[in-house]
């Protein structure tokens, strides 16, 4: 009797234990309700083949692969946002040789604590730049390289305040913004190339005021834009040289794993070339959603884009 009880003790024991870690564990799951996780995989086919044909052309196959992910911690006052977007595709032309059409590295960060309905103190970082080298006359590998890794490669940081009504409107102010232009490829460390002040310099400073915004709409049914802009003025040097950009992705989804994007970018830096430069891009082909299935905030509204 005494083994049974003594036993029996033990197995409380063990199962009051357990029941202890138990809850612990499940405050720790509990806290991934405060978190969704957004991720989209895509890859985008283009080809066309010609035989005898009168009109001409130029067999071609293309593909373009990209990450875009959207992590983001929303509890009572404190707001974070990540956004890690990654993008790069090739085109084989007959005659022509294989050539760059899309390179984009773009990584974000930004923490804000609400101080009033749908305004925030905010802090954040943003990282830009590309995987491999650029070159001229169409990306011709045979011609001059005008851009690389790194270079350019830029890097901000900086504070101010953020306002988020919903979730189809993100808008941010720096008024203090450090903007670090880098060029880390030798042959392209000459003064004047990306700002830079004299042969040899890796890196250029800026301080000054940095605006970004994002809408998303919903055109129709299976048809979605985000757009994003972006300005930038130099407080230490010509601030009227405003740096302009603004992108559209328009996305046509046709099922679960198959989907149409067309992509606009615009873009105006003094620094690079003093011509508005224009890029765009059309795709067909294989898209995933990975979607944790927890809402960016408690509101009801707006919440098309992580919906299956």
């Amino acid at each position: 009797m005494k083994k049974f009880l003594l036993i029996l003790s033990f197995a409380i024991g063990i199962y009051a234990s357990a029941q202890e870690e138990l809850k612990k564990d499940s405050v720790v799951v509990d806290t991934v309700k405060y978190w969704s996780v957004l991720g989209k995989h895509s890859l985008m086919i283009n080809q066309a083949a010609f035989s005898n044909w009168v009109g001409g052309g130029a067999n071609n196959v293309g593909w373009l692969a990209g990450v875009n992910y959207n992590l983001t911690y929303e509890k009572d006052n404190d707001l974070w946002e990540n956004i890690i977007v990654l993008d790069y595709g090739q085109n084989d032309t007959k005659g022509l040789g294989i050539r760059k059409t899309q390179d984009v590295i773009n990584v974000s960060t930004n923490y804000g604590r609400k101080f009033s309905k749908s305004w925030y103190f905010s802090l954040g970082a943003g990282l830009q730049s590309q995987f491999a080298v650029g070159y001229e006359d169409g990306n011709n590998p045979a011609a001059k390289k005008i851009s690389n890794f790194m270079a350019p490669g830029y890097l901000n940081l900086g504070m101010g305040i953020t306002y988020r009504p919903d979730d189809n409107l993100t808008v941010t102010l720096r008024p203090t913004n450090g903007r670090w232009t880098f060029v880390l490829d030798k042959d392209l460390q000459f003064a004047g190339s990306y700002g830079l002040k004299n042969d040899g310099d890796t890196s250029l400073l800026q301080f000054g005021f940095l605006g970004t915004a994002q809408y998303k709409v919903k055109l129709m049914d299976n048809v979605h834009i985000t757009n994003t802009a972006s300005v930038f003025s130099n407080y230490l040097d010509h601030p009227e040289r405003l740096v302009l950009a603004y992108g559209a992705l328009i996305n046509f989804k046709v099922n679960k794993f198959i989907s149409s994007n067309i992509t606009v970018d615009l873009l105006y830096d003094h620094n690079q070339i003093q011509k508005t430069q224009l890029k765009q891009t059309l795709g067909i082909g294989f898209a995933y959603t990975l979607n944790n299935g927890v809402k960016r905030s408690d509101r009801k509204d707006s919440q098309w884009w992580i919906k299956k």
